[in-house]
């Protein structure tokens, strides 16, 4: 009989139930490649009757239960699973499980970019393993690349497509000329890719979350949420997303986390972490990352450049992240034979999640980073208005690369002004927005959006 590890499943929504079924189905698979089985003590649901999506039959009665504690107090529980959703109650059941000596796995992006620093340094001085690779890009191995694959690496950049929802949006809305934002949502709701309540993933904090967790585990610092620029997709419009394309580009809602160069040429300084509509030059890979897939770019200093792809939710691609931390959490309990007591002792003492230390500087203040831009203005239709404009923004010494100016006017006759700008900082063209706005001979709405070069 192969040695048994036991499992206690906390939440038994789409990927609990996703995790179940495919520790089940996949058993005798698991069974000879870790030598051990993985084996479910215990499951916690908030309905104990309702049935889950790809479960031919819900879990024996004689495991279930409301009460997460019970995890917690059944000596038969070696690694805890939350897959709980939201804050309170899953960091509750972490610190309990760290205090009880359990091994962590997580997928909860939010609850670690809120209370990561808390939950590490715990697990740090318990000597507790936590495990969280389908806490971003689904079952992309984007964690497990940073902290392992790249760990001879200082990370120069990542660029990612890390929400699934916003992208299918923006892909539609590029695919079909016209098409607004509200009925770009409303397909995404009618297909399935978008909740109910999609305000996390339309607003830019779902990627955010995700991105604090990769700035973190790339830079050595607990990244402070309240450090991190985020703007959502709600207002992008069809006329921009035409000017664009005109342009040799595509919006994406872009997570952008890079390290400065420090005089010795060696990364090392502040860095900058942001998540925003961005347009992308339609010759990088990243353009062509369609749909609900995800995709991230990491560029190291020895490695150079690489590329993750694949679907970044779902029950399927999530599932398989987890079942990952689970076999990695497993060799870390396993004994390696009879008279080791415990060879998974020495890699429990390495690894709890996060490994801090301080060669790099803080996040970047957001006046303060630089980017190119793209600048859309409701314009007069008559001479001097681009002088006007060019004056604005030459006094805060930022500069103009190409003008587009089309002939067809919108129904209150003005004309469309679109500008792609020089690199200058936030600061910088704050103030001189400030100042194009108050013109008389410019009427909102326009737009502000920035333009990404990779390896600048």
């Amino acid at each position: 009989m192969s040695l048994q590890i036991g499992i206690g499943l906390a939440g038994l929504g789409t990927v609990g139930a996703g995790v179940y079924k495919h520790l089940a189905q996949n058993r005798a698979l698991l069974v000879e490649r870790l030598g051990l089985e993985l084996v479910v003590r215990r499951v916690v649901a908030r309905d104990l009757t309702k049935p889950r999506a790809g479960l031919a039959a819900l879990p024996p009665a004689s495991i279930l239960t409301k009460d997460w504690r019970v995890l917690i107090d059944d000596p038969a529980v070696e690694i805890v699973v939350e897959l709980l959703g939201g804050i309170d109650t899953p960091l509750a059941l972490i610190r309990a499980a760290i205090a009880a000596g359990k091994t962590v796995v997580t997928g909860n992006k939010a609850l670690l970019a809120e209370h990561g620093q808390e939950i590490f340094a715990l697990a740090s001085a318990q000597r507790v393993p936590v495990f969280f690779e389908a806490s971003t890009a689904g079952g992309i191995p984007i964690i497990k690349s940073i902290r392992e694959a790249f760990i001879a690496n200082h990370i120069v950049s990542i660029h990612g497509i890390i929400n699934g929802t916003s992208n299918y949006i923006l892909s539609r809305m590029t695919a079909e000329p016209g098409l607004d934002f509200a009925d770009a949502l409303a397909a995404a709701q009618a297909a399935g890719y978008a909740e109910a309540d999609p305000t996390l993933d339309i607003n830019g904090w779902d990627a955010a979350h995700k991105a604090i967790i990769l700035a973190s585990l790339a830079y050595g610092f607990w990244v402070p949420a309240d450090r991190v620029f985020v703007e959502g997709i709600e207002k992008i419009s069809a006329t921009d997303i035409h000017f664009a394309g005109e342009l040799g580009y595509r919006i994406k809602l872009l997570a952008i986390i890079k390290a400065a160069a420090t005089e010795t040429g060696q990364a090392g300084g502040p860095i900058e972490v942001r998540v925003h509509p961005t347009l992308i030059p339609k010759t990088h890979v990243l353009a062509s990352v369609s749909g609900v897939f995800n995709a991230v770019a990491v560029r190291g200093d020895v490695v150079g450049e690489t590329l993750f792809y694949g679907r970044g939710a779902g029950q399927d691609p999530t599932s398989s992240a987890v079942l990952s931390d689970l076999a990695e959490a497993a060799f870390a309990l396993r004994p390696a034979n009879e008279q080791a007591p415990d060879a998974g002792a020495d890699l429990r003492r390495r690894c709890y999640g996060f490994t801090p230390h301080g060669l790099y500087g803080a996040c970047l203040p957001l006046e303060e980073i630089v980017s190119r831009y793209y600048l859309r203005l409701a314009v007069d239709d008559r001479p001097g208005v681009l002088a006007q404009v060019a004056g604005a923004l030459g006094a805060h010494g930022i500069g103009i690369s190409s003008v587009v100016q089309p002939e067809t006017h919108d129904a209150a006759g003005r004309a469309q002004l679109v500008l792609m700008l020089d690199r200058a900082t936030h600061r910088q063209v704050n103030a001189a927005l400030a100042e194009i706005a108050a013109l008389a001979c410019v009427h909102p709405p326009g737009a502000l959006l920035r333009v990404e070069t990779f390896g600048s």
